[in-house]
């Protein structure tokens, strides 16, 4: 991918742009595109109206609704810290709606589907200069990235644990910001492994066998942490020691080593360690 990048000195958005372009009309693209953006955007919104419990037997209350009503509030006080409790706010909505069975994006799967969504909206909202087209780029370039993880390991909780969830779509969104930041293909690609190396290991291990604890949280994590690789990377040149396919593969061998009580089974970890009430 960089190889093309460099050979041709296309960005990698417009790579998978002219990819598309083989099968379809970009206006058509720029269509199906738009209506993932939306449809992402109106989950947020979706997310942030509801309150109540989520189905199922832990009784987890939704959060969002309320947190949305009280940073509202701090409008006036806008600072970093406020800026990354509406990055969380919005991946909790997102992901309160997939746990009540609401309509969400896979991004790449339904249980990570807060990630990108809540990084896309940080660019929309707090990136002076956002519009449309730098969106369409986002998503172009995420895809990209998620392209590869799919073709070299996998995007799947029960083969990698949730290093090939979340941590896929952290990576993702990661590149994504990157890229409509300015950033090289060369920093995207920097943000990407950034975003994974330190997701490396994270298993998955849902109590009650329910997307809710700890998946709609660690969604939050997964945003923020996106946004952190991505301005990291952009600190760079885009050179550095550990690279995007290094990672992928080690974290195929990584969920291949993984005991498979740590993948998606609930029979290990916060599934067996918190009594369900």
């Amino acid at each position: 991918m960089l190889a093309q990048g460099e050979a041709t000195g296309l960005s990698i958005a417009t790579l998978v742009l002219r990819n598309e372009g083989a099968w379809r009309a970009q206006a058509d693209t720029d269509t199906f595109l738009d209506s993932v953006i939306d449809a992402m955007s109106a989950s947020i919104d979706r997310g942030m109206a509801q309150e109540g419990l989520l189905p199922g037997g832990l009784k987890v209350r939704r959060r969002a609704m309320a947190i949305h009503q009280r940073l509202r509030l701090q409008q006036d006080a806008l600072g970093p810290a406020q800026i990354f409790e509406w990055v969380s706010l919005f991946a909790l909505a997102v992901n309160e709606e997939n746990a009540a069975g609401g309509r969400v994006v896979t991004a790449p799967t339904n249980g990570a589907a807060g990630v990108i969504p809540a990084v896309l909206h940080y660019y929309r909202r707090f990136v002076p200069g956002a519009d449309r087209d730098g969106e369409r780029r986002f998503l172009l370039t995420a895809a990209a990235i998620g392209f590869l993880y799919k073709k070299r390991a996998s995007i799947s909780a029960a083969e990698m644990g949730c290093q090939g969830e979340v941590g896929v779509a952290c990576s993702m969104a990661a590149a994504g910001l990157a890229a409509v930041l300015g950033g090289t293909n060369g920093q995207v690609e920097n943000a990407a492994e950034i975003g994974m190396e330190h997701n490396l290991g994270l298993t998955c291990d849902p109590i009650g066998g329910l997307v809710q604890i700890p998946c709609i949280e660690r969604n939050t994590m997964g945003a923020v942490k996106a946004i952190n690789a991505a301005y990291l990377a952009l600190q760079g040149d885009g050179r550095h020691i550990v690279s995007l396919d290094a990672v992928i593969e080690t974290m195929r061998q990584t969920g291949e080593d993984m005991a498979s009580r740590y993948k998606e089974t609930s029979l290990g970890g916060l599934a067996v360690n918190v009594v369900e009430c």
